[in-house]
């Protein structure tokens, strides 16, 4: 699944991200949305597969959506059964609000597995704790932030002090922000885009050690994904906090609404595919470029079998005898 799918998932980002770029700046975050899910759902349609959203995005925010259930891939239209059968979990544009200002980290994510690989997390909030893979086994959900970072410095030969902590800056992580700041650790805050920053905690030289704070349990999901393939760490628990929660939980069939949950919890699979491209400029990956004679992106795509990490930039030239590519 992974060599025949994991190009065609690059396509698929690819487009949205294009897609997308095309609205930056523009500051309408639903049309910026809606460039990438209509984008990613027309070029899904010619994959060779039979595909089902496991993790949608749009329901917590009312944004486009590519919805839960949503059967895509070109073996659903001829129902082939020779294509494999992938559960697909999306953000088409993850940093809607950054992609509409122009700030960095947008991207857009797709993260693929076989069936049941990918945990049908509801659209609620979740705990989070994230780190790179010298720290897998350091961390615990419950214990003291002073605790927790102490042992990261430690696993890292590093001060508490030197460690760099990324939070989203909400007014919901007001104690957790006092409480690094109490241990002396820096704190790295950001507007949107937790799924990124996640990933960053597990790529050597990002400058970003842990990953703490409340954030979407569907990017929980693509976060745990990308883990699997960077052998880093997600802990994390759904917020369950009124009866809408508990029905909702019902529904996809979760039955321990106070489990914590682990990397391979959130994606069991054992073929992971996981693709993102940039739309701005971030840490991790350069945003779309535009210029006469095509355009220019930047993509990572992983796979957990292969154990293959691919940091892949493409032009996608226009059509026509005298186009000319540029180096950079």
């Amino acid at each position: 699944m992974e060599r025949a799918l994991s190009l065609e998932f690059l396509r698929v980002v690819e487009s949205a991200a294009i897609a997308s770029a095309r609205t930056m700046g523009l500051g309408d975050g639903h049309k910026a949305d809606q460039a990438a899910v209509e984008s990613m759902r027309s070029e899904m349609e010619t994959v060779n597969m039979n595909g089902t959203i496991v993790i949608g995005e749009g329901e917590r925010d009312e944004a486009p959506m590519l919805y839960i259930g949503e059967k895509v891939g070109a073996g659903n239209k001829v129902k082939n059964p020779g294509f494999p059968s992938v559960d697909i979990a999306v953000d088409p544009l993850e940093g809607t609000n950054l992609c509409a200002t122009g700030a960095p980290n947008s991207i857009t994510v797709l993260a693929a597995s076989e069936s049941d690989g990918l945990l049908h997390a509801p659209d609620l909030y979740m705990e989070k704790i994230i780190v790179g893979p010298s720290c897998r086994g350091a961390v615990e959900l419950d214990a003291p932030v002073e605790h927790n970072l102490r042992l990261v410095a430690k696993r890292l030969e590093r001060d508490v002090e030197d460690l760099v902590v990324m939070v989203l800056d909400r007014p919901r992580h007001e104690k957790i922000i006092r409480d690094i700041r109490k241990t002396g650790a820096r704190i790295r805050l950001i507007s949107d885009g937790d799924l990124s920053a996640g990933i960053s905690t597990a790529l050597m030289g990002s400058g970003v050690h842990v990953v703490m704070g409340t954030g979407g349990a569907p990017e929980g999901v693509l976060t745990a994904a990308a883990l699997r393939c960077l052998n880093g760490q997600i802990i994390a628990r759904l917020v369950v906090n009124n009866p809408e929660h508990e029905t909702r939980l019902a529904a996809m069939g979760v039955k321990d609404a106070k489990k914590i949950y682990d990397t391979a919890d959130l994606a069991p699979g054992k073929k992971i595919i996981f693709a993102c491209t940039g739309v701005t400029d971030g840490s991790l990956l350069r945003g779309v470029r535009f210029f006469g004679d095509g355009t220019r992106t930047s993509s990572l795509v992983m796979t957990l079998d292969q154990r293959q990490i691919r940091f892949i930039d493409s032009v996608h030239m226009e059509r026509g005898s005298d186009v000319r590519v540029r180096v950079n």
